[in-house]
């Protein structure tokens, strides 16, 4: 039979661990309410970054376009008359300037596709914390299984040594008498 201070003992003991239970499911409702927030961050942190990308790509090859022109109004008169007499086609201002357009249409696929990689790998990193975030409260639950199984046989074994010491104790009184 518990005793009077054991119950209340255990009654404390359980409001304690009902308001911490209490915390912890306020702090992870409001955990959960914050999620569309963040959702909504992560969603326009990669819509900014790709503008951002076509923004770069834009004004760098509207600036190219400008000097080319302005390179090409000046210079190709004298260039062609250099290159019909001494240049091959390759070394032509238009060639130049097609495979310069090129290279730069090229680097701006490479910064989109690099873009598209690194969102790719934070989804990828997201999936592995959610994935080790299943396995720790699996873990845990488990070890809390278990702490809870020790508990109990720690207390069946002192409970049974209990009955047998009392029992040996009223066997030891008894044959005294």
């Amino acid at each position: 039979m518990a005793s009077n201070k054991e119950v209340k003992n255990r009654e404390i003991i359980n409001i304690a661990l009902d308001e911490t239970k209490s915390t912890v499911k306020k702090t992870t409702d409001e955990a959960v309410r914050e999620i569309p927030r963040f959702t909504k961050a992560v969603n326009e942190y990669q819509q900014e970054t790709i503008q951002a990308t076509k923004d770069i790509a834009d004004s760098f090859l509207d600036s190219q376009k400008e000097v080319i022109h302005s390179m090409q109004s000046l210079w190709v008169p004298y260039i062609e008359n250099v290159q019909n007499s001494y240049l091959s086609y390759w070394g032509s201002p238009q060639r130049l300037t097609e495979n310069y357009a090129r290279a730069v249409s090229n680097i701006t696929d490479s910064t989109i596709v690099a873009t598209r990689l690194a969102n790719n790998e934070l989804f990828a990193t997201m999936d592995a914390w959610k994935n080790s975030i299943q396995h720790t409260r699996d873990n845990a639950k488990e070890f809390s299984r278990l702490n809870a199984n020790v508990a109990n046989t720690f207390e069946n074994a002192a409970r049974d040594n209990l009955r047998d010491f009392s029992t040996r104790e009223v066997q030891t009184h008894s044959g005294r008498q």
